[in-house]
């Protein structure tokens, strides 16, 4: 996708925006099997059902006294133990695989609610009490094309996810990072930060974005990571909101590029890139996207083969975003898509066939070596 092709919607004053409530898709039978055999599915000793039980809650501010979207949760104090209890198991299940030989250093310093958003999540904040560190997770309600969001970033990003599943309940870990409104306006023009390598993430992401159709990556749904490097700094941009996968029907909803809230990473591309240099960059991310899904083909096959017969949006959303892809690519195979399954899956198919044939034949060549 070519920046010049898309103004960003800040420039032209349209309408970037998503649906404002997606609805809420169920886990079929299909996909908790899959979620079984990979382990995804484990028993919870606190759901969300549970953490809803709230009593009263209390607005929370920023260090800035600005009142955020979120609020302190608080429980009757029968409840409150076993809640707690379970939460530190939640923790162990998800740091030490159920290792519950570190809970006596752990406790519950403060669970917030959020009724901003699809999932309504629980952000839970858990300190060791030894030395005051902290560390989050969430709670939300397991929506199946929230899934299949997280099983596509864990197996065609750079990145893995840790995350689990129990009935309607869904644990993911906290992904750490600035979040990406906070670096425009704190971080972007910061003198050491290195903006010729932040553009090239942000055509990187871009990619990625579109070519799994992960949509609605507005700057407050992605974090930014920065590691520093050995003479400089590298960056990587996260997605952290997985609620818009392959769910909308505008095209131009999949491409971080068109957002307003995106406008500064835009223009910071355009004057720190050239056209080939752009190109260079997207053609490196398909080529470590096509290593990752050669690498898990037989997962990424289990996965595609469910939710192509899932359903996890609208048919006019489905119809629209086939006919704009087919237009778009010229490729009228599109139209044949019956689920965002189908769409993703040959979206997927026809960027990467090439890097996946090379792949290939250099395997081949390899083997007849040997």
């Amino acid at each position: 996708m070519k920046f010049v092709n898309i103004p960003n919607a800040g420039k032209i004053n349209t309408n970037d925006a998503p649906s404002r409530k997606k609805p809420y898709y169920p886990i079929n039978a299909d996909l908790r099997n899959y979620l079984r055999k990979h382990g995804r599915e484990v028993v919870l000793p606190v759901m969300y059902e549970d953490l809803a039980r709230i009593t009263f809650s209390l607005p929370i501010k920023d260090k800035n006294g600005k009142d955020t979207y979120w609020e302190e949760a608080r429980y009757d104090m029968r409840e409150w133990e076993f809640i707690r209890d379970g939460l530190i198991k939640i923790y162990a299940i998800l740091k030490t695989e159920g290792n519950l030989n570190f809970a006596p250093h752990w406790d519950v310093a403060r669970i917030e609610y959020c009724a901003f958003g699809n999932s309504n999540p629980f952000r839970i904040k858990i300190v060791n009490k030894h030395n005051g560190n902290y560390d989050h997770f969430y709670v939300k309600t397991a929506d199946a094309s929230r899934i299949y969001g997280l099983e596509l970033e864990h197996m065609l990003s750079p990145n893995r996810i840790s995350y689990f599943t129990y009935f309607a309940t869904l644990v993911e870990e906290h992904i750490p990072g600035i979040p990406g409104d906070i670096f425009v306006q704190q971080y972007l023009e910061n003198p050491i930060t290195n903006k010729t390598r932040f553009a090239k993430e942000f055509v990187k992401f871009n990619e990625r974005c579109f070519l799994r159709l992960l949509g609605d990556m507005r700057s407050y749904n992605f974090v930014v990571d920065i590691t520093p490097d050995i003479e400089d700094f590298q960056y990587r941009i996260r997605a952290i909101d997985f609620d818009q996968q392959s769910y909308e029907g505008r095209k131009n909803l999949y491409l971080p590029q068109f957002f307003k809230e995106n406008l500064a990473y835009v223009e910071l591309v355009m004057q720190n890139l050239d056209k080939d240099s752009i190109n260079q960059y997207k053609t490196e991310e398909k080529t470590l996207m096509a290593f990752r899904v050669a690498d898990s083909r037989y997962r990424l096959m289990d996965l595609f083969n469910i939710m192509c017969r899932d359903n996890i949006s609208s048919t006019s959303k489905i119809d629209e975003l086939k006919q704009q892809l087919k237009e778009y690519f010229s490729n009228p195979k599109f139209l044949k898509c019956h689920s965002m399954g189908d769409i993703v899956k040959l979206n997927l198919k026809q960027t990467l066939l090439r890097n996946l044939r090379e792949i290939q034949e250099a395997k081949s060549k390899i083997k007849t070596a040997e």
